[in-house]
């Protein structure tokens, strides 16, 4: 495990193995990190998040609790990852929100899923495995495994595959194939599932 001087990492989160946190870095309270995960330059875990092994967060990311990363989740630089629904400073009376005037919500990123640069995501919200979120998209509702979204709010542009690559339609209704790995997956009432051999 690598963690720089200039990262403030609280003693109460646990690192996995081989994970590196970078400078500038903040790592929360009851944070967990799986094996080999990479938190880059100023990119901030918050409270009892939890990520599985190899993530990589990038710079300046900011990933608030109680978001919940599945293992190989990519956050792109600048990515937000919101709590807050109905997000105040004051309450109505106007007095200052403290911790027990509202309840955290969070973003559930499934395996192999990737969030593009600037990307935010509004909690509540899950983004299927392996999913792709497009650089600079705002995500407002669940996302489905494979489905490359994009724009403000995003939508559903194509499907990906597990190498990430959008894919090509097939020989059949249905059916679409990756153009790097061949492997085929069928679309089925707005969801994909990927062929098995």
């Amino acid at each position: 495990m690598r963690i720089v001087d200039s990262a403030d990492v609280s003693p109460n989160a646990a690192i996995g193995d081989g994970s590196s946190i970078w400078h500038l870095a903040q790592v929360r309270e009851d944070a967990q990190l799986g094996k080999n995960c990479i938190v880059g330059r100023g990119a901030y875990i918050g409270t009892g998040v939890t990520m599985g092994d190899n993530c990589k967060v990038q710079n300046y990311a900011l990933v608030y609790e109680p978001a919940q990363l599945g293992d190989g989740v990519f956050i792109g630089p600048a990515v937000v990852l919101t709590n807050d629904t109905y997000p105040r400073a004051i309450n109505a009376d106007g007095t200052q929100k403290s911790a027990h005037d509202w309840e955290p919500v969070g973003v559930t990123i499934e395996r192999g899923a990737a969030i593009g640069a600037r990307a935010t995501c509004v909690a509540p919200v899950t983004i299927g495995a392996w999913a792709t979120v497009a650089a600079g998209a705002v995500v407002v509702k669940d996302v489905p495994a494979y489905a490359l979204v994009a724009g403000v709010p995003a939508r559903r542009i194509g499907w990906v595959s597990e190498s990430g690559v959008p894919l090509i339609a097939g020989d059949a209704d249905g059916m679409w194939v990756c153009p790097t790995s061949g492997a085929r997956y069928i679309e089925t009432d707005g969801k994909l599932t990927k062929e098995t051999v």
